[in-house]
């Protein structure tokens, strides 16, 4: 198979490599079984904010995680065409049951482009490298934004894996160059928690339509990749004045990005792996830049995050917040991952902590603020291929 496409479908398709197949072979195609087992032995702080009236002071203390079953079906043609799916049931330790990816996907292995559908995460445009715990606002697919939490960017509101939504990615590798555009219809409004953006409570007109076009360059164990993601649907969602009864429109999203990346020698004990990523969102009311940089030695992983969120029109019916506020974020984290478990070559265990400190420019006078605050965490994660 051409190496390009090999690497086209390394970071658009398989999200899980699995450690052992079950596989199956017919004149219909092939179809591939297998696991990954997941579970986490937390402690943690509570969520910070700048901005709370009741907050608990508690640590969390808990044990959490899933297993997923991976099925895979493949088939070719002898002019070069594909066409599969994906599907990734999720059953997590408190009794849900939930899916990770959902893909059926199709494209010609010869002229080297493919199409996805479905339930999937496009490039990844700001790579974390082998963190086994890091928490902030902006860590999952939807609920990313917590208002006084400080928000970490990374180009990911438009990469997928909504639960409000699916994708539509469309890509092609020509020479060592890959070019990816991702599009998601989704209930954009979900990305902030309870559904409020500056203290305001946001009302849905329609489905966002995110486009994230990304065009990456790969040489040797160097990659570079330049993307950018924008909302189309400018009055999806916003806030309904209480004075004026006027409708204000809130959904006015655009992002840009830069990562760059280099590979190790896989057979070299001593390679490196490393990761630097910048992105910034211009948006209504808001303007983010982060910045991360890490590296991977051996089996140990260090990172750090740099964040600043300048927010502004704050709801003044309801927030003290009455002025333009400064968020400063730095975050550091890391990870160890300890191989063989019992002499088994699919079992591991990683040793992940990260600490979080979220600092505002300057002081306002009231009861319920704190110029900064302090988030940290520890995990021993088990991890299990099958």
């Amino acid at each position: 198979m051409n190496k390009y496409l090999i690497f086209t479908l390394m970071i658009s398709f398989f999200p899980y490599p699995a450690f052992s197949l079950i596989m199956w072979d017919s004149t219909a195609g092939s179809i591939s079984l297998y696991g990954d087992v997941e579970f986490n032995i937390d402690a943690a702080s509570k969520d910070a904010k700048i901005y709370t009236l009741n907050e608990k002071k508690n640590e969390r203390w808990e044990i959490n995680g899933r297993i997923l079953i991976g099925l895979d079906g493949l088939r070719k043609s002898q002019v070069g065409n594909f066409s599969g799916f994906s599907v990734q049931p999720l059953a997590s330790l408190n009794g849900d049951m939930n899916v990770d990816d959902a893909i059926f996907f199709f494209g010609n292995e010869n002229t080297l482009w493919q199409a996805k559908l479905g339930r999937f995460e496009a490039y990844d445009m700001f790579p974390l490298g082998e963190n086994t715990f890091v928490e902030y606002s902006g860590n999952t697919g939807d609920s990313q934004y917590d208002d006084s939490s400080g928000y970490i960017y990374m180009l990911k509101e438009g990469r997928g894996r909504s639960s409000n939504g699916g994708n539509f990615l469309f890509n092609k590798s020509i020479g060592p160059w890959y070019l990816e555009l991702n599009t998601i219809a989704a209930d954009g409004s979900k990305i902030f928690v309870n559904d409020k953006y500056h203290d305001y409570l946001l009302k849905k007109n329609k489905n966002t339509i995110y486009t994230r076009p990304v065009i990456a360059l790969k040489q040797d164990k160097f990659a570079i990749a330049l993307g950018m993601e924008t909302n189309l649907v400018k009055n999806a969602y916003g806030y309904i004045d209480p004075v004026t009864n006027q409708f204000h429109k809130q959904s006015r999203r655009n992002g840009y990005g830069i990562t760059m990346s280099w590979f190790g020698n896989k057979n070299n004990l001593n390679k490196i792996d490393a990761n630097v990523s910048i992105a910034y969102l211009d948006a209504t009311g808001e303007n983010d830049f982060s910045a991360g940089a890490n590296a991977l030695w051996r089996e140990f992983t260090l990172g750090y995050i740099y964040a600043n969120n300048d927010i502004s029109g704050y709801n003044p019916a309801t927030s003290p917040i009455n002025t333009n506020i400064k968020y400063k974020i730095n975050t550091i984290y890391t990870s160890y991952r300890i191989h063989n478990i019992m002499n088994m070559d699919n079992f591991n265990i990683h040793l992940g902590a990260y600490y979080s400190k979220l600092n505002r420019d300057h002081s306002l006078s009231h009861a319920g603020f704190n110029n900064n605050k302090n988030r940290y965490g520890l995990r021993v994660r088990f991890k299990y291929f099958f």
